[in-house]
């Protein structure tokens, strides 16, 4: 630790519940300015050495939970180090008594088969925590949330399965050299009063070419809420500083079925939503390309963005351990003006389901030069079967492929399904008409538009030539009646052959 961030936490314990994201802000502060020293990888080599299974082996007691035997209503275990998280990570609790940090101690954890000599370990630290509240009944307290692995966070909703993650930076994911993955290094997580519905944490974040300090609160529910303010500040010059980056798992799924496959389809999140500032709602379906796709959405203001998993429906998944259709979906919404930038994302492939390969973000036009600092606040709204939706309709699902009528060389099929309002019962005297764009490598060959009497709603198709087979085609489409949009624009980005 810097001389300058020591100081700030000499005279601790001060004030009841006197340390707060002001002090963060000055240790984030002070970091920045003094040159970058990568963490000390101090793990025993035999827990470095120990396998998935065996790593799996180790449990937290939970009669041993942080505040378990207060009985409030938050309650903290936490992650061992071992293989695949081998820095340790320093966890503090703030009381009215001061701030306390949390020592390891292997007597909290139940090592299973392993035969291991902890008693030469003395304080390797912890890797990280997960967060229990009685979230789906009165009686039981469910995993709410967890903070593991690099600036990576988790939460659950009521009747939520765990699927795609937010993070709290991301540093050139697609530009630059390679991708920097920030960390937060420092905890410190607020003692809880008997009865609270909320909990407070606090993040230092570090990496070579940034710092940050995160105050974290944390509102369980059927949509559990996270309200996120952060303080940035840079190093050195970035290329892409990617605010409240999500990222999450798309295999397979409509627009790519799988042959051989008995799952329709796996994913975490099926598509990216954006809300633009000028009304305008973006619905881009994910794929699993070939090789790295990256797309870019301008606008001059954000009212939000997510990777959502709006296909709710079991049998559109078949998976009884995974559950797919339990995970939730993660919308961000700025807090105050964020002005103009762009949304981004990236998709990567992966050959399986265990591999994150989607990652999208906030970039901003004008980053901060180095050592000022860079204010936000944001909500992330971890949602279920109740989601954000747009004002009008919205895409159910998205369809690539010919029905029985043939298709011309280098021609492709989409059938889009839309419901929502505004498509129920549109007036009969104005026409709805589909309104496709071909943005890259393509020509509109056919369009229509008809309700769907099955579903309710209304269905487009269109046909569209590829251009050149090597290349990929975006389009952009939506139902409009008159001069008047009716549905989100539905905007697709399909890999080359």
């Amino acid at each position: 630790m810097c001389a300058a961030a020591a100081l700030i936490l000499i005279g601790l314990p001060r004030l009841a519940m006197a340390f707060g994201y002001e002090d963060v802000v000055a240790l984030a502060k002070a970091e920045a300015a003094a040159a970058y020293r990568p963490p000390a990888e101090t793990t025993p080599a035999e827990l470095a050495q120990l396998t998935y299974d065996q790593l799996r082996d180790i449990r937290f007691r939970p009669d041993r939970a942080l505040w378990r035997a207060d009985r409030l209503p938050f309650e903290l275990e936490f992650f061992h180090l071992g293989k695949y998280q081998t820095v340790p990570v320093t966890i503090h609790e703030v009381s009215a008594a001061g701030v306390r940090p949390l020592r390891f101690d292997p007597r909290d954890f139940n090592y299973g088969r392993n035969r291991l000599a902890t008693a030469r370990w003395g304080d390797i630290g912890m890797a990280g925590f997960r967060i229990h509240h009685p979230l789906n009944s009165p009686t039981v307290r469910d995993e709410l949330g967890v903070f593991l692995g690099a600036s990576y966070f988790r939460m659950l909703g009521r009747g939520q399965r765990y699927g795609l993650s937010a993070r709290g930076l991301a540093i050139d994911p697609v530009r630059g050299a390679g991708e920097e993955f920030p960390r937060f290094k420092s905890f410190w997580v607020e003692r809880p009063a008997p009865g609270a519905d909320t909990l407070v944490v606090y993040a230092q974040l570090d990496s070579p070419r940034a710092t940050g300090a995160y105050r974290f609160v944390l509102h369980p529910g059927d949509e559990t809420v996270v309200d996120v303010k952060a303080t940035l500040f840079l190093r050195a010059g970035v290329a892409t500083l990617g605010i409240a980056p999500l990222t999450s798992m798309f295999h397979h799924g409509e627009v790519s079925p799988r042959s051989g496959e008995f799952r329709p389809e796996v994913h975490d999140s099926d598509g990216l939503m954006i809300a633009t500032g000028e009304g305008e709602w973006l619905w881009r379906p994910l794929v699993n390309p070939g090789k790295p796709m990256a797309s870019s959405f301008a606008v001059r203001e954000l009212k939000g963005f997510g990777l959502m998993q709006r296909d709710r429906v079991f049998a559109n998944y078949e998976d009884l351990e995974a559950r797919y259709e339990k995970r939730p979906s993660a919308w961000i919404e700025p807090v105050g003006r964020w002005g103009p930038g762009r949304v981004e994302l990236l998709l990567l492939h992966t050959p399986d389901e265990t591999h994150d390969n989607v990652v999208a973000w906030w970039m901003p036009d004008t980053l901060p030069a180095p050592g000022q600092p860079l204010e936000l606040a944001y909500r992330v709204h971890w949602q279920g079967d109740t989601q954000q939706r747009p004002p009008n309709g919205w895409t159910v699902q998205s369809r690539l492929g010919r029905g029985y009528a043939k298709l011309g060389p280098d021609e492709m099929q989409f059938v889009v399904d839309f419901a929502g309002l505004a498509l129920d019962a549109p007036p009969e005297e104005v026409d709805v008409k589909a309104v496709v764009t071909p943005l890259a490598n393509a020509r509109v060959v056919e369009r229509n538009a008809y309700p769907n009497e099955v579903r309710g709603g209304w269905r487009m198709t269109m046909r569209v030539k590829r251009i050149d087979p090597a290349q990929p085609v975006e389009l952009r489409a939506f139902l409009q009646q008159g001069s008047h949009a009716l549905t989100e624009t539905w905007t697709l980005l399909i890999p080359p052959d």
